[in-house]
């Protein structure tokens, strides 16, 4: 078996219990004892009276990130104003649904190819055309988000729900490094050739796939999956609020804008589908409205936010993969080689920059799109839903340049609203001292 050794002597075998403690990066060995945290007597005691006395002091709304109805009911138990990103592709990893997005990729395309190669393997031994099959394929797919939709909004009921349109580029479905077994299964369920599949998943394959073809570059490329996800978001949203009797509001956030002609391009197709289904809705088509924002983690899209701000209801910091491309490295490979030396070695950033926000650096680029977008759209929400959205340094930056929100994990939220309350203390005691002095 294989064994890892530690500094300290402590060997661990392969199939040993490990603890993980995710807010310190600290590892274990053995099992550690927790505490199954009640979150209904947790509201009850001092920290749930504390949160309440926070919650009146903060001005800034403190969101979640949350994918389904589990993680947005304790969020909303743990104090929340609502959801600040819902992320649709983590929707679609379950065994049947990444099935079905598995075949779809492979049908990329494939109407033309039937035609000219009607002697492929994949193709001839198919009972269907290819597109009867693919929209087989995105009607079921649509099912199976709607319902994801239906269940978080009826947590939710009348509170925002963001929800970003799928991120990731279409290679996470189907991996470089699949294992052979995986991929004979693959060949069998869909009748095609090894040598087939080797070749999509060679074509799919990206050097940088975190600056590729993803994002929005996804959804212009392949519109069909932008309006499967906005019609499954507007249909959940009519059936709960005829069920709940209200009007639901959904945000539909474009990720990975760079230029205002993508965002346009995405917002066209959102709001003709959009605006069909309500349209046939009589009950419902004269008060049900819906949100188009946009995340701002491009930055170009930060230095051009005066053009894109017009076109849309909010911006959304993604500081995550906005901390990458302003600091010029790999989040994974930064952490991993040299980061931590940075920090606590040779002291060029003071804090990890994926952990706190580089307030000098990314955080200028963030005031410049803040105020340029807000010149041009004075009605712009700001908010911010990457990992900083959870961190009181960070927060506190957020409360004093004019966001409307920050959005975390759930069980981060109480942290965020305490961070909250304190910065906004802060920023009145000195705003009266600078009066007074």
């Amino acid at each position: 078996t294989h064994t890892l050794m530690f500094h300290d002597g402590t060997v661990l075998h392969e199939g040993d219990v490990i603890s993980l403690d995710g807010t310190k990066g600290a590892v274990y060995a053995g099992t550690i004892p927790v505490i199954d945290v009640n979150l209904a007597t947790l509201k009850k005691s001092e920290f749930g009276e504390l949160l309440s006395w926070a919650q009146q002091y903060k001005t800034m709304g403190v969101r979640a990130n949350a994918d389904n109805p589990h993680d947005a009911q304790n969020a909303l138990d743990l104090g929340c104003s609502g959801i600040g990103l819902c992320r649709t592709e983590h929707m679609f990893f379950s065994k049947d649904r990444i099935k079905l997005m598995r075949e779809m990729i492979l049908l990329e395309d494939a109407e033309e190819d039937e035609v000219e190669n009607p002697h492929k393997v994949f193709w001839r031994k198919r009972r269907k055309s290819v597109l009867e099959r693919k929209s087989e394929i995105l009607h079921k797919l649509g099912t199976y988000q709607k319902n994801d939709f239906a269940g978080i909004f009826r947590i939710l009921k009348d509170k925002v729900v963001t929800i970003r349109l799928l991120d990731p580029p279409l290679h996470e479905f189907l991996p470089h490094d699949m294992p052979v077994k995986e991929k004979k299964i693959i060949c069998r369920e869909l009748r095609m050739s090894m040598h087939e599949l080797d070749d999509k998943i060679d074509e799919l394959h990206e050097t940088n796939p975190m600056l590729g073809h993803r994002g929005c570059r996804l959804g212009i490329t392949h519109p069909e999956i932008t309006k499967m996800q906005v019609r499954a978001i507007i249909e959940a949203a009519v059936e709960v609020s005829k069920e709940l009797e209200i009007a639901i509001t959904p945000e539909i956030m474009v990720p990975l804008v760079g230029h205002k002609k993508e965002l346009l391009l995405q917002k066209q197709l959102i709001s003709e589908v959009a605006d069909e289904i309500i349209a046939n809705e009589p009950t419902l088509r004269n008060v049900m409205k819906y949100k188009i924002g946009t995340m701002i983690e491009v930055p170009r899209a930060a230095l051009t936010a005066d053009e894109i701000a017009p076109l849309v209801d909010f911006f959304s910091f993604g500081t995550n993969d906005l901390t990458q491309m302003t600091c010029g490295f790999s989040r994974d490979d930064a952490q991993s080689a040299f980061l931590g030396e940075y920090v606590e070695k040779y002291g060029v950033y003071d804090y990890d920059p994926f952990q706190v926000l580089d307030n000098d650096g990314v955080g200028r680029i963030i005031n410049i799109a803040v105020n340029a977008g807000k010149l041009s759209n004075p009605a712009l929400e700001i908010g911010i839903c990457g990992e900083h959205g959870g961190d009181p340094h960070s927060i506190e930056f957020c409360n004093g340049n004019g966001f409307n929100y920050v959005s975390c994990s759930p069980f981060r939220v109480p942290v965020a609203i305490l961070a909250a309350a304190q910065s906004e203390i802060k920023r009145k005691k000195e705003t009266l001292k600078n009066k007074t002095s």
